[in-house]
């Protein structure tokens, strides 16, 4: 599904006429591509006993979630905030999943009281909080051993979580180890295995890879007496950020898993976050000014790092476009930058785009996912609005963050104490 046709529209609706009233920076989503992502998956997942569990991580906008609740997925979160932000939006508790590596006592507590679904668990000393603290609650918690596959899903190394020496999840044999002793932990009904080997795959072999080892794995705890009821293959699909790359079909991320695990008995929990969200927002800014320096076009956008930090983290690629056509315009390339004093405040570097002046619309595409949530106030920016689009009609989702409210927790040293 397409939602940007090169003409100023995006899902229906004049991005500069948006932009007139709402001014920019401005994030802009369409309802419709998340609706039609989300029904994609579950048709492809069409017959296994299968729930997806979206990563709050990649868009927490209140609206988003609330749009995602409603099309029937379920949450998958790391911080009390997005446990917080997953129940505001009208997610059922027993559909949320709780990752991460380093879950706080309180948010051990907080999600216990709430009653999730599961804690996707990662460490031996995170498996002894989860019981000292359930105990203390009088309550039973479900989890999931995150295992480390090993499997290299050749991607960006700052978003790969799936090798040895990532942080995340544990060695096969420290998780047989878990199972063998699991009644150390009498509170903790340990049945279930999860992975999540990095972001951005457009290659599914090592989904593949992933989920055999993980298939292996489980049957031999299950042949060792241990009921295994629940198995999450985490997220990570591609989406398509540039001309040539090709996203994973939903339908083929399906057989993969109906493959590998054909004959278990039990639940299958997906947990995309940038699939479902990407593609379906832009980020629209204005050109502030043309710089020509001693050999190269600047163009400085009145949006910034602060505003979409991928290109300056992971170097990732987003396409940019003149928002109303390039007919007649000759091609400048351009290092499209960012008014916020750092040099890594650059979104493309080279960039062929119709000749652009001040006061031009540019739209930054695939701005979904990773990209508000990444959002910062450096150098003193507001955050910028976002907007859902919604069959030609338009709601402001996040207003635009004032000068009083970026500074509302600040005050002067007056009120003095001893630590």
């Amino acid at each position: 599904m397409t939602t940007y046709c090169g003409t100023g529209l995006f899902a229906g609706v004049d991005l500069e006429q948006l932009v007139e009233h709402e001014g920019t920076p401005l994030y802009v989503y369409s309802a419709a591509m998340i609706r039609s992502r989300v029904r994609a998956l579950q048709q492809a997942l069409q017959g296994l006993d299968a729930g997806i569990r979206y990563a709050v991580k990649a868009n927490g906008n209140l609206a988003v979630l609330q749009l995602l609740a409603q099309a029937g997925a379920g949450a998958d979160i790391v911080s009390a905030g997005e446990l917080q932000r997953a129940l505001r939006a009208g997610f059922a508790a027993a559909d949320i999943v709780f990752s991460g590596v380093g879950k706080t006592d309180a948010e051990i507590d907080m999600a216990l009281t709430a009653g999730i679904g599961r804690f996707n668990v990662e460490s031996r000393a995170e498996l002894d909080a989860i019981q000292r603290i359930a105990v203390s609650r009088g309550l039973i918690a479900v989890a999931s051993v995150r295992i480390n596959p090993d499997v290299d899903a050749h991607t960006h190394a700052k978003i790969s979580t799936g090798k040895a020496e990532n942080k995340f999840g544990v060695a096969l044999d420290e998780a047989r180890t878990w199972f063998d002793h699991k009644a150390n932990w009498p509170n903790v009904q340990l049945d279930g295995l999860h992975m999540h080997i990095g972001s951005q795959l457009l290659d599914l072999a090592p989904v593949a890879e992933a989920a055999q080892r993980m298939a292996e794995f489980c049957k031999q705890l299950i042949m060792a007496g241990h009921p295994i009821h629940s198995l999450d293959v985490g997220g990570g699909l591609g989406v398509r950020y540039r001309d040539g790359e090709v996203a994973p079909l939903a339908a083929a991320y399906a057989a993969i898993l109906r493959t590998a695990f054909a004959g278990f008995d039990g639940r299958l929990l997906v947990e995309p976050g940038r699939w479902l969200v990407a593609e379906a927002g832009v980020l629209v800014s204005r050109v502030v000014l043309v710089k020509q320096g001693e050999s190269r076009h600047f163009l400085v956008l009145d949006a910034a790092m602060n505003d979409l930090l991928r290109p300056s983290l992971y170097e990732a690629w987003h396409d940019i476009v003149r928002v109303g056509g390039e007919a007649g315009r000759e091609i400048v390339h351009y290092d499209v930058v960012g008014p916020v004093c750092e040099t890594g405040d650059t979104f493309a570097v080279g960039r062929p785009m119709p000749r652009c002046e001040a006061g031009d619309v540019v739209a930054i595409l695939g701005a979904g996912a990773y990209a508000a949530s990444m959002g910062s106030t450096y150098n003193s920016r507001p955050l910028p609005a976002e907007v859902l689009i919604d069959d030609s009609r338009y709601a402001v989702v996040r207003k635009r963050q004032t000068f009083d409210a970026m500074i509302a927790g600040e005050q002067p040293a007056t009120d003095w104490k001893q630590p």
